[in-house]
């Protein structure tokens, strides 16, 4: 389906062609009109299907429509500060031509941030894209006022409630208006997100589209390895990779912050991501990586989800995800818009029943790929040394220093005899 199709204003299509999109996605042309038509509505769409424009579009739309202005019309509720730094840079290109005005308000910014959140809250932005915690920081100062908003999006909802946002959304929520179109997206549909759903939105239409599977573009592979292997193997990965867009993820930012020094140690064109860096740190580095500055980057989940960079070539998986609905949004960070890419996993013993709960989920067996020769002599590692030095007679010898039990210490004289 054509965008023209949808009936759009002029200045909006105007605005969509300048960036050079025609045709609607799935999840676009099922949700859009049915968005425009005024439904509350339940979108489950996996990432890199174009769902951000599928709410954005129809909610710029209306707003032009209405001719109404001075008060926020539209808030988007989403669990990162990254994710809301780029839904509103796609407000800003969709509106471009169209006078509508957006903010992205997010934690981890400067006073000057604070205080710009404040002035567009007060002002009226007609729409606010924003992370629940800043959001509950600003309604506690006392002059947010969402008492005439038309609609409310929450983005990621099952990040945001795996994440413990459950109270803040609700307190969010009661402070809006309860006339509002209410939109809600989320990538699987637990339990506990439609329970949540059914007390947020009136008699709901649901679009679902490809419910947890990564896109076909994506070549996956898993190496079977174990934790001496992964550096190696890593190192081997990547050193015919030199200039191809790569991300690495881990679980952990510890594990994130190693990898990194490991890869820069060797030579490797590298950045991280993870919450140990201050905003405009993260920010310098999501743009150096987009800009091709960096090849590598290594991130937590932080950047699962949500996260749209052009031309990801490869992405590994240094260990299996603790969900496995996180290795569908790791993946997809490539082979996005119909595009082709791969995805490698290194899988140990000890994450084996997590890869088998990967395997589960989206109903394919995926390839096992040989480790190289030279790698798979690596045994794990060799047992630890006691610190404490050889055993003598099956006795522990002390550590130096201790008290021994007749009242002297350890490698010091007695008294003379």
């Amino acid at each position: 389906m054509d965008f023209s199709e949808f009936g759009f204003h002029p200045d909006l299509l105007e605005g969509i062609e300048a960036l050079n999109f025609t045709t609607a996605t799935p999840i676009q042309e099922q949700a859009i009109p049915l968005i425009l038509q005024g439904k509350d509505l339940i979108g489950i769409a996996q990432t890199g299907t174009g769902k951000t424009a599928a709410f954005v579009l129809p909610i710029i739309d209306l707003i032009m429509d209405s001719g109404e202005s001075g008060f926020t019309q539209a808030l988007v509720i989403v669990p990162t500060r990254e994710l809301a730094m780029q839904i509103d840079q796609a407000v800003e290109a969709y509106s471009y031509f169209t006078g509508v005005s957006s903010i992205a308000i997010y934690g981890g910014g400067s006073g000057k941030d604070f205080s710009r959140g404040k002035e567009a809250i007060t002002r009226g932005a007609d729409i606010i894209v924003a992370t629940p915690g800043r959001l509950i920081a600003h309604i506690n100062m006392g002059y947010t006022d969402f008492s005439r908003l038309r609609f409310l999006v929450l983005d990621e909802a099952d990040r945001m409630l795996d994440m413990g946002f459950l109270p803040d959304l609700k307190r969010i929520i009661d402070t809006l208006n309860p006339k509002r179109q209410s939109l809600l997206f989320s990538a699987t549909m637990p339990q506990d997100v439609m329970r949540f759903a059914r007390t947020l939105l009136q008699t709901p239409v649901t679009v679902s589209i490809a419910l947890s599977k990564p896109a076909e573009g994506v070549t996956q592979s898993v190496y079977m390895v174990n934790d001496r292997q992964k550096m190696p193997l890593i190192t081997e990965i990547l050193k015919d990779k030199t200039g191809q867009c790569i991300l690495i993820f881990s679980s952990t930012k510890q594990a994130v912050g190693q990898l990194y020094q490991k890869l820069k140690a060797k030579g490797f064109n590298a950045g991280m991501i993870s919450s140990d860096l201050e905003q405009n740190e993260r920010e310098q580095m999501m743009l150096a990586f987009r800009n091709r500055q960096v090849d590598i980057l290594v991130a937590t989940d932080v950047l699962s989800r949500g996260i749209d960079v052009d031309g990801i070539d490869l992405v590994i998986n240094f260990d299996v995800p603790r969900d496995a609905e996180d290795y569908v949004h790791r993946v997809g960070r490539t082979a996005r818009a119909a595009r082709k890419g791969a995805a490698l996993t290194l899988v140990s013993h000890t994450d084996l029943h997590r890869f088998k709960r990967i395997e589960k989920l989206i109903g394919n067996e995926i390839p096992k790929i040989a480790l190289p020769a030279h790698l798979a002599s690596i045994d794990e590692q060799s047992p630890r040394r006691d610190p404490r030095g050889p055993k003598r007679d099956g006795k522990k010898t002390p550590f130096r220093g201790q008290r021994h039990p007749k009242g002297r210490e350890q490698g010091k004289p007695g008294p003379k005899k």
